[in-house]
């Protein structure tokens, strides 16, 4: 750390004082220098008073002061909240205070009456639901056990995607409920959308200029006692060498069509080249993709606005051309009911005003159902709508999540991933997905995307490479499960394999056929079960399967087995959750409460995990 040096002829200190004290601040973290600051201030304070206490060993935070010790509960299914809850638990700690960081399935509910300073920071899952690290203490808040907490002082940060009904619902239900059992609020709330980084910062920010003055008071009314930074427990690690705001720029190497001819989907098989990248990354991680929107989707925009492409408009980095900005920069296709809102001021619209009525929220939800921005400009025309006016309405253009399909420790200079191509038509128009077109259609042999990985903690195989794992991968789902086995197969692991995959048609449909039957082939895939769902009169999915395997299921769970399950978070996850349930009930001669301990003891020893969408 560089500091100015002490002059010898203005110091009251000897010459060999002062340069051991030179020496010394050169040594120091800011963190360090801001406790010993502070342990001085103690101490000078004290000698005024008469009184100097001798300088005692820093105590753990527990017998610190409460006041100066942070709890940072994080729920997250992805690990968005919980990277946010690293960065304020390291910026916490370099204001001087005692963090403990915990993952909210790791956190015994009945602690929170013997906390005094706490941070929430939590995802919503789907419509409305907590994440799956979350449900336990979402519960017992709203529970006949939840104490009451005065004395507590706390601030909730809630991450959730404004395209769904229920946006932030999970932090909205922590704060509300904070507050009711007796809590004080000393920062509001603040709900990130999925582009976060901004406004979560923000929120950091302030959290940590709260909880920090607490140190300070404490660190001048008890110096003795005062903790050293770093107390606490935050994730450490290397930063990834590009990140969402700092992406790798990756070549195509291969597309391929997963699916035979005849069939009703369109899956591909992506690599992209990541050689000289420094990129790496764990089974269960994701690739993080910034797409661009689709050139003919923008000029049917601005020509509905009747606009000019090439208007100045002062987009999120400076002033750049309206159709620059709405090809790499705003999001144009999903329509929300934020968007909606900020719209209808503008196109004075009784009908639109209707729509957005407390009581018309199934008429609203039925308007936005198949429809983009584009239809709403095409219904609801406003008259003179500059394109600078325009873009202001508009959010980010989010980066698409993928799960990666490859091991790194297998394939360190590719990254390959399993796409569903979205395409359909609704209201006249016909629709595609965002990103997964650009990567089907729009990036060339010799093209690249901006691409960074995003770590899921959630979504890991067992340390214990001896551990036996069951795996539910339907349709796309299945893609992590190629990477868990290419890893498994790279570092020579004993622990036994089954696989359940299903999706519509078996001659057209049985996504990396050929990588499984050679797995099952040379002993790594122990079991394989499959369901084709289109193939027979009666409809067949996984979960369907897992009941006709209960018994020998339940057999490997109980050899300690671990049950991953990845895909559609709308259905599929649910009914495979209540088929797992069902088997452990009937063949462990439980009844439903029982049955749903061992679920959640399975989840809580990260036995079962989920990476649904």
């Amino acid at each position: 750390m560089k500091a100015m040096p002490i002059a010898e002829h203005t110091s009251p200190l000897s010459a060999e004082q002062a340069e051991q004290l030179n020496r010394l601040i050169e040594s120091l973290t800011p963190m360090q220098v801001t406790w010993i600051s502070g342990y001085l201030a103690g101490i000078n304070a004290s000698m005024a008073e008469g009184a100097v206490q001798q300088p005692q060993p820093a105590q753990p935070a527990a017998q610190a002061g409460e006041s100066a010790r942070l709890t940072v509960l994080y729920g997250s299914q992805t690990g968005n909240a919980e990277g946010v809850a690293e960065d304020l638990a390291a910026k916490a700690e370099s204001r001087g205070l005692a963090v403990t960081l915990v993952d909210m399935a790791d956190y015994k509910p009945k602690d929170l009456k013997k906390e005094t300073n706490l941070v929430v920071l939590v995802s919503t899952h789907g419509e409305g639901d907590p994440p799956d690290n979350a449900e336990e203490l979402h519960e017992f808040i709203y529970g006949k056990k939840a104490p009451k907490l005065e004395g507590l002082k706390y601030s909730v940060l809630a991450l959730g995607d404004t395209s769904y009904e229920h946006f932030c619902q999970t932090g909205k239900d922590f704060d509300a409920q904070l507050a009711q059992l007796g809590a004080e609020r000393v920062h509001e709330r603040v709900d990130c959308d999925v582009d976060y980084d901004e406004a979560a910062e923000g929120w950091v920010d302030a959290v940590v200029e709260v909880f920090g003055k607490e140190v300070e008071e404490s660190a001048t009314a008890h110096p003795t006692v005062t903790p050293m930074p770093g107390a606490g427990a935050p994730a450490g690690g290397d930063k990834d060498p590009y990140t969402r705001k700092n992406p790798f720029r990756a070549e195509l190497l291969n597309n391929i069509v997963l699916n035979g001819r005849g069939s009703e989907k369109e899956v591909r098989h992506i690599e992209l080249d990541t050689e000289d990248s420094g990129m790496s990354w764990e089974p269960g991680d994701s690739l993080g993709i910034l797409p661009e929107n689709d050139p003919a989707v923008v000029d049917e925009l601005i020509g509905t606005l009747d606009l000019s492409p090439d208007e100045t408009v002062t987009g999120l980095d400076g002033e750049v051309p309206l159709h620059e900005a709405l090809t790499r920069q705003y999001e144009i296709t999903t329509l929300t009911r934020p968007f909606i809102e900020k719209y209808a001021h503008l196109a004075e619209s009784s009908k639109l005003d209707k729509l957005l009525a407390d009581d018309a929220r199934d008429e609203l939800l039925a308007y936005m159902d198949g429809r983009h921005i584009v239809d709403l400009v095409e219904d609801f025309p406003v008259k003179g709508l500059a394109g600078a006016d325009f873009v202001r309405l508009l959010r980010k253009l989010p980066p698409r999540l993928y799960s990666i399909a490859s091991s790194h420790s297998a394939n360190p200079d590719e990254v390959h991933l399993t796409v569903a191509a979205v395409r359909y038509e609704t209201h006249g128009r016909s629709r595609g997905g965002v990103a997964s077109t650009q990567l089907a259609d729009r990036v060339g042999e010799d093209g690249s995307v901006p691409v960074y990985i995003d770590r899921n903690k959630n979504f890991k195989l067992p340390s214990d490479p001896d551990a036996p794992i069951i795996m539910v991968g339907p349709g796309t789902g299945v893609a992590p499960f190629r990477a868990f086995l290419e890893e498994r197969e790279e570092i020579g692991a004993g622990g036994k394999n089954w696989l359940f995959f299903g999706a519509q048609h078996f001659l057209t449909d049985f996504y990396y056929q050929t990588d499984w039957l050679r797995w099952r082939k040379d002993g790594l895939l122990s079991r394989i079960d499959v369901a084709f769902s289109r193939d027979q009169a009666e409809k067949k999915y996984v979960q369907h399967r897992l009941r006709e395997r209960a018994a020998d299921v339940y057999a490997w769970l109980e050899e300690g087995a671990y049950f991953y399950v990845c895909g559609d978070a709308n259905a599929m996850a649910h009914d495979v959750h209540e088929a797992l349930t069902d088997i452990v009930a009937d063949q462990g001669g439980l009844d439903a409460d029982a049955a749903a301990d061992y679920v959640k003891r399975l989840q809580k020893e990260k036995r079962y995990q989920r990476d649904v969408y």
